[in-house]
């Protein structure tokens, strides 16, 4: 059976239990019967607007329901979701709403004056709608759409219908990442309600199962703790929905520990998706320090980042029935490794078990095999992105072909272990990940050096408890300079998580004689300074 997250979404509200919950946030709920007829009127008002078959509708977006509702009817309309980075400044924006094409853009009322200032640039998007305040002339009220009457909507969903994941680039340029959504619904289980189970076969079996599970109470209830905006969050808060379950977000749009609990508290999800260290470990400082009962969660699942194992195992102290999962992904290759630790190996290291589609190649793009003590990168084969929107270079360059088969060259760096599971080595060359968020140093190099004041600088991260990975730089000036205008000037230009939390100036920044970066030898003056 052809599936499409389109054609569940057409299909599913339609059938499930209209009193069931759909969307958490905080504690407002939005129930299956008012979901499935927000997002038909949402279809038809994007439509109405413009938007036809394969358009891209951008989420300027918050963690919010408004941000799930959004993907629903870009689904239902057969148009294309498009994450957009709130953390990004205007012309980073401008950028993405670009390169995407999109002709729909829905976004926070906090980002409005933004939004206002780009508009007369915005040339391909013919319809804006605004969530919350007061809608400019230019835009329409989110929730009067919401509100309004739905006409015809598409009911010729296809498995090749595509949605976008845009990811960082290297030169400050996301790449859109082309999923098929046929693709994406196999690979997150095909219908499956638990892993291993087996995949639905059929639109009405898959509501028949998501009816009997909300009636015995074991339906999927996931606690998105990311953004939404992310692929992790993302592809966990849509599968449930389309396995007729809830999605439970934070109120706020930000990560609380306390506020997380509390919600697990009181709405009993059974899974909780996380981002590493940076959500893990305040979520045990605060059960620690003032205790929580987490018994409803069953898995705790952690993708973009891995989390160390005594932060899993004090977790395990708190629930030890919990089954906590890092699943070795990105925005271009899912599915590549799986560890689970559960209270027989707590505090093991994490080593990741994979199927014949994963392998780790070598710098000739040769097979490593178990036990080979050099470090290669992750290749996975099978169900993969189409490639990169509008970028046939760099798509080249990271979907190709091995031994005559397609893969998806991660930028992932692993060593093979002699019994055939792999250990992660380190997430793309340099490649800084900060509470989730990648981000490449070239990058924030170059935003460094173009202070008047510097002549060269080189960017790494830093263990940190809190984020994982600290943003750091050593910097080296002609002049006196402020630490804090430095990271002032890299904000003006980049996100603000991108800049420096710390800056050390020194005489020379190390560089081989052909005047590649000693990204070892920086980290070490970095540490000296103290």
């Amino acid at each position: 059976m052809d599936f499409s997250f389109g054609s569940v979404a057409a299909r599913l509200g339609k059938g499930v239990h209209g009193d069931a919950p759909a969307i958490i946030c905080g504690d407002a709920v939005t129930t299956w019967r008012d979901f499935d007829r927000r997002t038909d009127a949402l279809a038809s008002a994007m439509i109405a607007g413009g938007a036809q078959r394969g358009d891209k509708v951008a989420h300027l977006m918050r963690n919010s329901p408004a941000y799930l509702e959004t993907c629903w009817a870009a689904f239902k309309a057969r148009l294309v979701h498009v994450n957009v980075n709130y953390r990004y400044t205007g012309e980073e924006l401008l950028y993405i709403l670009d390169n995407s094409d999109a002709t729909t853009l829905v976004y926070d009322a906090s980002f409005a004056e933004t939004i206002a200032s780009l508009r007369p640039r915005l040339s391909k998007v013919k319809l804006f709608l605004q969530v919350g305040g007061s809608a400019p002339d230019f835009a329409a009220d989110f929730e009067t759409a919401a509100s309004g009457e739905a006409g015809k909507l598409p009911d010729d969903h296809q498995p090749d219908d595509e949605l976008f994941i845009y990811t960082g680039g290297t030169t400050g340029y996301p790449k859109g990442v082309i999923w098929r959504q046929g693709d994406l619904w196999q690979l997150l289980g095909g219908g499956a309600p638990m892993v291993g189970a087996a995949p639905a076969e059929s639109h009405d079996a898959l509501t028949a199962q998501a009816r009997s599970m909300q009636e015995d109470g074991s339906v999927r209830r996931v606690l998105v703790l990311p953004p939404l905006m992310h692929g992790t969050g993302l592809l966990m808060g849509i599968y449930a929905l389309a396995l007729g379950g809830t999605t439970v977000i934070c109120e706020g749009g930000g990560f609380e520990p306390e506020e997380a609990l509390r919600l697990i508290e009181t709405h009993r999800p059974n899974w909780a998706v996380i981002v590493g260290d940076a959500f893990a470990r305040p979520l045990l400082k605060q059960l620690d320090a003032k205790g929580g009962d987490i018994s409803s969660l069953q898995i705790m699942i952690s993708s973009g980042t891995m989390w160390s194992p005594e932060v899993k195992a004090g977790l395990l102290r708190h629930n030890d029935g919990l089954m906590l999962m890092d699943s070795l992904g990105s925005s271009e290759s899912l599915g590549m490794g799986v560890s689970v630790t559960a209270k027989e190996n707590a505090g093991a290291p994490t080593r990741f078990e994979h199927d014949e589609d994963t392998i780790i190649v070598d710098e000739d793009l040769k097979p490593i095999p178990p036990g080979d003590e050099r470090t290669g990168r992750i290749a996975r084969g099978g169900l993969g992105p189409i490639g990169y929107y509008k970028d046939p270079e760099k798509s080249a360059a990271t979907f190709l072909e091995i031994d005559g088969k397609r893969y998806t060259l991660a930028g992932d760096h692993a060593r093979m272990e002699t019994d055939g599971t792999f250990t992660l080595m380190g997430r793309g060359n340099q490649c800084i990940n900060s509470g989730g968020e990648k981000i490449f140093p070239e990058e924030v190099e170059e935003a460094l050096k173009t202070h008047a004041a510097i002549d060269d600088a080189l960017v790494f991260g830093i263990p940190d408890e809190t984020w994982g990975s600290a943003v750091s730089a050593i910097a080296e000036a002609h002049a006196p300079v402020d630490e804090d205008d430095l990271a002032a000037h890299v904000r003006s230009t980049l996100a603000a998580y991108k800049a420096p939390k710390r800056i050390v100036i020194v005489p020379r920044v190390p560089r081989a004689p052909n005047g590649k970066a000693d990204y070892k030898t920086a980290k070490e003056l970095f540490e000296e300074a103290g």
